[in-house]
């Protein structure tokens, strides 16, 4: 049996239906036999669904939970409320999309185990996001609405049989006791239909009655039970009160419907919401260990540990950061760096978290594992953004409570007022109102359409940090570019060094390169390359650096010493930082200074980025306008910003100037996106609108920006503030159409023009209408069309 990790799902009393964690191997291994509330709590496992935070919120834990049994908005509200009365639990949000739960909790206060089952009593399961079971438990799901949908329609077409007869014949064509046999067999073929189909809409029903609250299945609910009973009495008791109309084919009809919407709804929610689903459930459920006695097991990922040695066969995806000990191969990194093309690697080379071995059985030796990878921390981001609610949904989410509210008490009115007339027909007017006004095309119209284009954007390299960055970007008029490594290539070529007479030149490059490789910033790569340093390793030289800084926009500062001597300052960076006079030259420029004064001066060659004209031109088409800001020297930041098109290039910049620049033009009235490396720039990008963090090499944990562009290409700022433009159609279309068809329908429902099963039918379609125009936004875009062949493929779960 291939190891899992333990299923956390929840019964009526405890955390799981069952009482040990099924955890062992092929091979006969060990079986962790702690129950699954043992296992949750326990610290070494918050990592495989969570992180610690830091800064001001050290001590508090960020955990992503799938929320199994929403349908609606109300439900979102109704888990978010369970989960908030928890004491140490900090903040909740979840996405009746995404069905995701992003919950902050104070661990000195509360355990997993506690605050996951505080979703039981409200009717909900909350499993960790990596929970090894969620596909085969969402196969089931899905198998089992299926089975609904088949029963449901297998039934409406036997109840139409019999209630056909009725419609095409005069009166006293049929005999009573004909009429009377036809009713019963249109009950009897009912009840499959309101006990099994209908199983869906009672349990919600019930469940926000438990709560005291309404939920969007309670009208749905009300409106199947209120039509059974109808056409019960009109079945046992012709001349009571309800009289002798049966509306078993309407029931029957409008609960087929209902499903048959339900279920293409789920469908394309995958294309939606989905996108992000694949590409955080990259992971393998486990992998081949070499264990200490010499033997190969599969284990479960989280049993992995620094150091371990694995074997990856082809066709299989890489579960942590490492390095190949035997054999090679290729692999598609398509998704963490951005390169299309199969990349070769051979022994000692690096493999990373998240890719997928092509072609040949390797072995790899872990370096890093979960948080700590590039794959783990792109996860941390999608994950974020799934959870996050935009503003329209925020605002759709206050009015749902109110607005069900509201559709009960028009049926109780629709009713009282058609009760004098016919109280059968009455009761089926309320139907109606119930069943077409649920307020489920609404509650879908924005986060369907925003999470589509997060969708889109993660599967073409660029990772959306938080949805209300989408709403945002519609607006932006103006792009400012920072220079180095986002305009020009990310590393620059350093072509000359000046070293004072006082220090060896190899001394003064070793120190250079020693303090650069504590800094991502390009310049600092460009001469941590130059000494020949891999990656940031610490050349071997004959002296200690200590107390290393970093200034933002200035450079670095620590002390020195070789042997035998006292610390001596030491700063690496601008002229100005350095307290130095400027190289005479057009180019980036770095300086080293000690106490004493100034040590070396490196100056550097940038290339404009190929892609760099074509997209400035693109930005400008698309009537914006376009800045360079730059910390370096007035004529290099003019020669680039000329190169490139730029409506209007500075140099000299240091981070508070960028700041009041960006400051400058937003009291203009415009709307600006920053574009940056997402870490010298942390102010502006703040200050700004909307922002980029663009590269490669930038940490992603530290990446201060709203979107990040994974892949090497600057095509991909006019396409996503496109994408943004068109994501923001799409939510307004799909408003107008849901409160058009309520608009419509409400009316023609209460003054009885709207039958039940049409009503159901319009509810349905409704919903469709929504998630079929958010689905337009899924589709890649036009510069990740050379993934086809890799990243799609790769993407499927």
């Amino acid at each position: 049996m291939a190891v899992s990790t333990p299923s956390f799902g929840a019964s009526s009393t405890a955390l799981a239906p069952r009482s040990y964690s099924e955890i062992s191997d092929s091979e006969g291994g060990p079986t962790d036999l702690r129950s699954a509330e043992e296992v949750i709590d326990d610290p070494l496992e918050w990592p495989a669904f969570g992180r610690a935070l830091e800064g001001a919120q050290t001590g508090l834990w960020e955990s992503q939970c799938v929320v199994e049994g929403m349908h609606c908005a109300a439900c979102a509200q109704t888990v978010e409320t369970a989960l908030g009365r928890v004491p140490g639990i900090v903040s909740v949000s979840v996405s009746a999309v995404a069905r995701r739960a992003r919950v902050l909790w104070d661990p000195s206060r509360v355990q997993p185990s506690r605050w996951m089952a505080a979703a039981i009593p409200a009717g909900y399961t909350l499993l960790p996001a990596n929970d090894a079971t969620l596909r085969d438990r969402r196969r089931s799901q899905s198998r089992k609405m299926l089975w609904r949908w088949l029963v449901a329609g297998f039934c409406m077409m036997q109840v139409m049989m019999y209630a056909v007869p009725p419609y095409i014949t005069r009166p006293g064509e049929i005999s009573v006791d004909t009429l009377n046999l036809l009713h019963w067999a249109g009950w009897v073929l009912a009840l499959p239909v309101i006990i099994f189909s209908c199983g869906p809409f009672f349990a919600g029903a019930w469940r926000s009655a438990r709560q005291r609250r309404i939920s969007m299945d309670l009208p749905v609910a009300l409106g199947i039970a209120i039509t059974f009973i109808v056409s019960s009495a009109a079945t046992f008791n012709p001349a009571g009160l309800l009289g002798h109309e049966v509306y078993f084919d309407s029931l029957t009809m409008f609960v087929f419907f209902l499903l048959t919407g339900r279920w293409l709804e789920e469908r394309l929610r995958d294309k939606t919401a989905g996108a992000l689903e694949a590409l955080m459930n990259r992971l393998p459920e486990g992998i081949v260990r070499l264990d200490a006695d010499g033997r190969w097991r599969r284990v479960s990922l989280r049993r992995l540990a620094v150091g371990d040695r694995i074997r990856v066969l082809p066709g299989e995806t890489f579960p942590a950061d490492g390095r190949i000990v035997a054999g090679g191969t290729q692999v598609d990194e398509s998704l963490l760096t951005g390169e299309s093309r199969p990349v070769e690697r051979l022994c000692g080379a690096p493999v990373l978290a998240g890719s997928r071995n092509l072609s040949g059985s390797i072995e790899v030796e872990i370096g890093q594992l979960g948080g700590d990878t590039r794959y783990g921390q792109l996860v941390a981001l999608m994950d974020r953004a799934a959870t996050q609610k935009p503003r329209w949904a925020q605002v759709v989410d206050r009015i749902a409570q109110p607005f069900l509210i509201v559709v009960l008490l028009a049926a109780v009115v629709a009713a009282a007022f058609w009760w004098r007339a016919d109280p059968g027909h009455a009761m089926m007017i309320a139907v109606s109102v119930l069943i077409v006004t649920c307020p489920c095309a609404l509650s879908l119209a924005t986060p369907a359409a925003m999470l589509a284009a997060a969708g889109a954007l993660a599967r073409s390299g660029v990772m959306v940090t938080g949805l209300q960055a989408l709403d945002a970007a519609r607006g932006i008029d103006t792009v400012v570019f920072d220079k180095t490594g986002t305009l020009t290539r990310e590393t620059p070529r350093l072509i000359q060094a000046h070293y004072a007479q006082r220090i060896d030149s190899a001394r003064a490059l070793a120190l250079a390169a020693a303090l650069a490789a504590h800094s991502h910033h390009p310049i600092a790569r460009a001469l941590v390359q130059a000494r020949g340093m891999a990656n940031g390793t610490a050349p071997a030289a004959d002296f200690q650096l200590t107390g290393i800084s970093e200034d933002a926009g200035g450079g670095l500062g620590g002390t020195w010493c070789a042997s035998g001597q006292a610390p001596i300052p030491i700063r690496l960076g601008s002229a100005a930082f350095c307290n130095v006079s400027s190289l005479d030259c057009d180019g980036p420029q770095a300086h080293l200074s000690d106490a004493t004064g100034w040590l070396a001066s490196f100056s550097f060659a940038e290339d404009l980025r190929d892609d760099a004209v074509a997209a400035i031109a693109q930005l400008k088409a698309d009537g914006k306008r376009v800045h360079l800001l730059s910390g370096d020297q007035e004529e290099a930041a003019a020669r680039i910003g000329q190169k490139a098109g730029v409506d209007e290039a500075r140099g000299g910049c240091l981070p508070e100037t960028k700041l009041a620049d960006v400051v400058r033009i937003q009291q203009s009235g415009r709307h600006v996106a920053m574009v940056g490396d997402g870490l010298n720039d942390g102010p502006v990008l703040a200050q700004s609108d909307v922002s980029f963090a663009f590269g490669a090499a930038v940490p992603l944990a530290q990446a201060r920006a709203d979107f990040v562009v994974v892949r090497d290409t600057l095509e991909a700022i006019p396409q996503t503030l496109k994408l943004a433009q068109r994501a923001s159609r799409v939510v307004h279309q799909n408003l107008v159409w849901a409160l058009l068809y309520n608009a419509a329908c409400i009316p023609a429902a209460i003054v009885g023009a709207l039958p039940p099963w049409l009503a159901g039918t319009g509810m349905a379609v409704s919903s469709l209408v929504v998630v079929l125009n958010a689905v337009r936004l899924a589709q890649p875009l036009p510069w990740s069309d050379s993934l086809s062949g890799t990243t799609s493929a790769s993407l499927r779960p």
